[in-house]
């Protein structure tokens, strides 16, 4: 499930050298490994043991057409939280009948495309959007299925912005008006109820936080079917952690000692798994950066270095524009060089090229020293990158590389500054 390591002094992508890859396309470059983003799918399936379930993608997580292709035909649907979001993943193929749309703020035009679409179901966030999906279902002539999505009020650590499930979240509604919503919204003529959604956040480590929710999930389904309202289906969500720091090791890096050592999406799922299926639902999830964080990187090239006072700045072509979570979490990712040449390490900020004091990509860095001209990686970044990426400064996107053994293949063009003008 590696596939970016060192081969001697150089970075490799599956049996690419990430220098040539850079030098071929330009920086700053999303590269994607095939062989992990496969591996990752295939590890998440067999964790749970032959129980009947559906894994359906978070397509926020990364939305490129090829690389949903690639995870639709490993059998997966979609969630998706947008229109845009729905029409990429059916044009990559994914069955409608295997996507949800989930979102608290859903457009009427986006709901209506959706119920055209004859997708499973939507996951509803509060009363008035179940009226308002009744209403528009009602002039499609269809029944839109839904799942009510249960704020459990669970603290599923790490940063604010990437909680979802405590009382003070904009998400769900409170678990104790699940089973008086759901019955209201049972009687009304144009819903189907098909049971309940729960996601706690992003980047959780800790098992123990998914049983607490699996251990509340259960209590409620036992409660709402005691009141005569049947639940079929449970959407357990998703938020599964991926380890970050020490992604990559060699003998010229620093060393880095990961904080989730033996994590992964499989492994939590094996956690909790056996706990949910004494609810009797068709249990579905929704892992987005535990399928596609690995397998991405950024690549970027050193434009200059820069002495200030006691800060070593090292400035490099690639900022928050391309990759936001560090300015905007103050997320880690391992920066490492693409050739090793033996020199010392030092102690830099990494940053980009915008008029932005909070443009970094890393701060008080260790890492060898690096040159104008030199490349680096950015480590564990096909999550929340590219689709996180803006056009800041007036600065076009970047390009998407898959590589698939010793082939590359562009699979989304670099933007150019004519198009940011057009129309």
């Amino acid at each position: 499930m590696h596939e970016f390591k060192y081969h001697g002094a150089r970075l490799m992508g599956e049996s690419v050298s990430l220098q040539t890859v850079a030098e071929e396309f330009g920086t700053p470059l999303y590269v994607y490994s095939k062989r992990s983003i496969l591996d990752h799918c295939r590890h998440i399936e067999r964790a749970f043991d032959g129980h009947p379930h559906l894994s359906r993608y978070a397509v926020k997580a990364n939305a490129n057409r090829e690389l949903l292709r690639l995870i639709g035909e490993e059998g997966f649907g979609a969630d998706v939280g947008s229109v845009g979001e729905l029409r990429v993943a059916l044009a990559a193929g994914m069955h409608p009948a295997k996507i949800t749309f989930s979102g608290v703020g859903k457009r009427d035009d986006e709901m209506t495309t959706a119920l055209r679409s004859s997708i499973h179901a939507f996951n509803v966030e509060s009363t008035e959007e179940i009226e308002v999906l009744n209403d528009l279902a009602g002039r499609e002539g269809k029944r839109a299925r839904i799942l009510l999505r249960v704020n459990l009020d669970i603290d599923a650590g790490g940063h604010a912005y990437v909680s979802t499930s405590l009382k003070q979240n904009k998400f769900g509604v409170p678990s104790h008006q699940a089973g008086e919503v759901l019955t209201w919204a049972s009687a009304l003529p144009n819903i189907e109820v098909r049971g309940i959604h729960s996601h706690l956040g992003s980047q959780i480590t800790q098992s123990s936080t998914f049983v607490a929710a699996a251990e509340a999930l259960i209590e409620l389904i036992r409660t709402i079917s005691r009141e005569g309202i049947p639940i079929h289906d449970l959407d357990f969500g998703g938020g599964f952690g991926v380890q970050y720091k020490g992604y990559v090791t060699h003998p010229e890096l620093p060393p880095e000692e990961p904080e989730e050592m033996n994590l992964s999406a499989a492994s939590l799922i094996r956690t909790v798994v056996p706990l949910l299926r004494e609810t009797n639902c068709r249990l579905s999830i929704q892992p987005g950066r535990s399928v596609v964080a690995h397998a991405g990187v950024l690549l970027v090239r050193v434009l200059f270095r820069k002495q200030t006072g006691d800060r070593l700045f090292i400035v490099v072509d690639g900022g928050m524009n391309d990759l936001l979570r560090p300015s905007l979490y103050n997320a880690y990712h391992q920066i490492v060089p693409l050739e090793l040449k033996g020199h010392p390490l030092e102690v830099v900020d990494v940053v980009g090229p915008l008029c932005e004091s909070g443009d970094f990509l890393a701060l008080d860095r260790t890492v060898p020293r690096v040159e104008r001209g030199d490349y680096l990686a950015v480590l564990c970044t096909g999550a929340y990158g590219y689709t996180l990426a803006s056009n800041y400064n007036a600065r076009p996107r970047p390009a998407e590389v898959l590589i698939d053994g010793t082939m590359r293949t562009m699979i989304r063009r670099r933007e150019t500054v004519e198009e940011l003008f057009e129309g």
